[in-house]
């Protein structure tokens, strides 16, 4: 029977290869094929970067990806600050942020719901996941809202509405729409169009219904009916552009019109510069705002804006199962500052405004930061 052969150890050179002083050298890419002497020395795969010292690389993914958040969140909100320090060092006056604001809400942003709706592919998914998602994030905060600022700091009915409102009113225009198209990218942008599509009706029908029953209540049964409510309300919403724009989208998209070349790029045109005249327009307007009242109730009330709303959001989606892509869209977008509807309603019922003011203010200064550590959170 013939003798096992013995058993070759590593020569000189193979353990000089393995030694941290030596070949290959840190940077240097092996082309060739796999050899037992990789294995010995556990190295890479060939064409991989070969590091002998071999340090754990947690450190430089979790600097990158740092980098990656930073370079989509910061600009939204640079864009916002640009706004603002214009109007605060008199190059442009505030009128000229009130244009602005104007074009981006009713002829921008509708330009720009229409495309998306328009091209999109929805694959057979269905938005009533979304939306129930979403808004069951938006009861979940409201309520706490209301109660915290009824309960807690003893307001009374009209102001825990607005403080409701206020916690769960997203910018889903101004600053969702734009920061989604950054960091989510076109599947983001049709579910911030889906989510758009209900989102303004149904917040300003309920924000105005629950005031109005708050009015009534606090002086003594006086004020207008429901029926008369709904039919302002439904009046104005057929006449907002945003939903026209979503409409004729559909339209487009459920007949296959197709839109002529020259068309659609003077609406490519218009709707791409939505984004940064929306966060500049927003910038401008921030003066008007600013932080007055009880900062107590308004720090409240801006932490579930910020925390509270987008990790209900994110809960419900993962529960309903929603894609990654959608599931970001929205809780990016919960996690944003608080609307300028908020103010909208304080200032059309004459209650609020240093809440309203103040919570738009303080989650807008505060928002690169919540809006940075979602993103992060959602890998």
């Amino acid at each position: 029977m013939p003798s096992a052969s013995p058993v070759r150890g590593p020569t000189t050179d193979e353990l000089a290869a393995c030694a941290p002083g030596g070949p290959p050298h840190r940077g240097e890419i092996d082309k060739s094929g796999p050899s037992p002497l990789f294995l010995f020395c556990g190295f890479p795969a060939p064409g991989k970067l070969l590091q002998v010292s071999d340090p754990i690389p947690r450190n430089h993914e979790l600097h990158t990806r740092v980098s990656e958040i930073l370079t989509d969140v910061l600009p939204v909100f640079l864009l916002i600050l640009v706004g603002w320090v214009i109007v605060r060092t008199g190059l442009l006056k505030t009128d000229v942020g009130e244009a602005m604001s104007e074009f981006v809400f009713k002829v921008a942003v509708p330009l720009l719901l229409f495309r998306t709706i328009a091209e999109a592919d929805f694959r057979g998914a269905s938005p009533f996941r979304l939306w129930i998602a979403y808004f069951s994030g938006v009861a979940i905060t409201w309520t706490a809202g209301h109660i915290v600022a009824t309960r807690l700091f003893g307001r009374d009915a009209r102001i825990g509405v607005l403080a409701g409102v206020s916690s769960a009113f997203a910018n889903t225009i101004f600053i969702g729409l734009p920061l989604v198209g950054r960091t989510v990218g076109p599947d983001g942008v049709m579910a911030m169009s889906i989510l758009i599509a209900v989102h303004l009706p149904t917040m300003m029908i309920a924000g105005t219904l629950l005031m109005e029953q708050a009015e009534r209540k606090e002086n003594a049964g006086a004020g207008r009916s429901t029926g008369e409510l709904l039919r302002q309300v439904g009046s104005n919403l057929l006449r907002n552009p945003l939903v026209i724009g979503l409409f004729c989208g559909l339209i487009v998209h459920l007949t296959g019109l197709p839109i002529p070349a020259t068309l659609g790029t003077v609406v490519d045109n218009i709707a791409n510069i939505a984004g940064p005249a929306a966060l500049i327009s927003l910038g401008m307007a921030l003066r008007q705002y600013g932080l007055s009242g009880n900062l107590g109730v308004t720090s409240v009330i801006a932490a579930f804006k910020l925390f509270l709303l987008p990790a209900c959001v994110l809960a419900a989606g993962l529960l309903l199962g929603l894609s990654p892509e959608w599931r970001a869209a929205l809780v990016l977008t919960a996690a944003v500052p608080t609307g300028v509807n908020a103010w909208l309603i304080a200032n059309r019922f004459g209650v609020g405004h240093s809440l309203a003011a103040s919570t738009i203010t303080l989650t807008t200064a505060l928002g690169a930061f919540s809006v940075s550590l979602w993103a992060y959170l959602l890998g």
